[in-house]
């Protein structure tokens, strides 16, 4: 889930929203709307429009705060926290390593679920601190987002609880399981395929819901059902794949038969004798010999064609020193992740300086598709 739209870091956590936040701002600001206009007809419409759009904020940052105790977890844990995604589900905090203990994963789970209850019972006191009792008599603008964010905080807190992985409540439901199993892979087994039979469940109950005159609520139950059924099947994917992986080494898949091209080469003569008549889609650079860069047809697209013929190699090479190269001994899973992670098709691969291969995509890729047809 990365970013469309950066915002900024907090505590070194990049901020971003997903192009699917957009829509969903939208859709609680204009429901927020309907609702104060229902419950307060006296209202302006001014007035309506300011606590709508400034409760809709309000949420989203109770969001990023629930994803930021998921943070503040992991990182007390040694877990590195690369950025905060707020999307059209609400947000995801995107931790690089998985917890090493069973301990660790249940704080990590349960943590948002109580930061997002404090949020809504803070909201409910100060309401109440206000002069706002439950029947809702002279609620003011104030008091009446107040009550808002306080009851879906909460409610917010008890959706996350369902054992459906990975949701929050899938995550403290695998810890269980990693704890009675003393197995992390089993765990996450157990908790996916309970995930998957939920998600199936919101899937027909959303649906059951729009037939029987719920309209875009049970949609939207449908929806978020759907979401989750995919999760969980890509999170009991990763197990398989991470067993299918256990025990490779990068130098046991990597190419050393790496191509090399000239720095002075044209791009022009790259693409015509190279890329298009060996079907090779990635070149390591030298200059005197020694290794300076690497190139791929995402390079080259970012030169105009119609100065291939001017453009050498080393113009749109990325140098050596910005790739992210791995030693032959690194676990090929940890590689899969850091080329997911960056973006990247392919890895240099070094050892004491040199320069002794590269790691693909395609090779991890077609490693386990040979796995999978051999039953291993």
């Amino acid at each position: 889930m990365k970013a469309s739209i950066k915002l900024g870091k907090i505590y070194g956590i990049e901020i971003g929203l997903h192009y699917s936040w957009l829509i969903i701002a939208v859709l609680i600001s204009l429901s927020l709307s309907n609702y104060f206009a229902e419950a307060h007809p006296d209202w302006s419409r001014n007035v309506i429009w300011a606590m709508a759009v400034s409760t809709s904020f309000l949420f989203f940052l109770a969001i990023v705060l629930h994803e930021l105790s998921h943070a503040a977890i992991a990182r007390w844990n040694g877990l590195p926290v690369r950025s905060i995604t707020l999307y059209a589900l609400g947000g995801v905090a995107q931790i690089e390593k998985e917890p090493e203990n069973a301990k660790t994963e249940f704080w990590l789970g349960v943590i948002g679920p109580i930061t997002s209850s404090v949020i809504g019972l803070v909201c409910l006191g100060i309401a109440l601190l206000s002069g706002w009792n439950l029947m809702g008599e002279s609620e003011t603008p104030i008091m009446a987002m107040l009550v808002w964010l306080g009851y879906v905080n909460i409610a917010l807190a008890i959706f996350n609880m369902i054992p459906g992985f990975p949701m929050d409540g899938g995550r403290v439901f695998r810890a269980i399981a990693w704890q009675f199993t003393g197995n992390a892979d089993k765990a996450t087994k157990i908790a996916s395929a309970t995930g998957q039979y939920l998600a199936i469940s919101f899937i027909f109950f959303g649906i059951l819901l729009f037939f029987n005159g719920a309209g875009f609520g049970g949609l939207w139950i449908a929806f978020i059902g759907w979401f989750l059924l995919n999760a969980a099947k890509a999170s009991y994917l990763q197990v398989e794949l991470t067993e299918g992986l256990r025990g490779v080494r990068v130098g046991d898949l990597m190419t050393r038969e790496c191509p090399v091209l000239d720095s002075n080469m044209s791009l022009q003569t790259l693409v015509n004798d190279y890329l298009l008549k060996t079907g090779q889609r990635c070149f390591m650079v030298i200059e005197n010999i020694e290794p300076v860069g690497m190139i791929t047809p995402n390079e080259i697209t970012n030169v105009e064609q119609r100065l291939w013929a001017f453009k050498t190699v080393s113009d749109a090479m990325r140098p050596f020193a910005e790739l992210h190269v791995v030693p032959p001994q690194m676990p090929v899973a940890e590689a899969l992740e850091i080329i997911g992670r960056e973006g990247v098709n392919q890895l240099p691969v070094v050892s004491s300086g040199q320069l002794q291969g590269l790691i693909t995509r395609e090779q991890i890729i077609n490693y386990l598709f040979t796995r999978k047809e051999l039953n291993l």
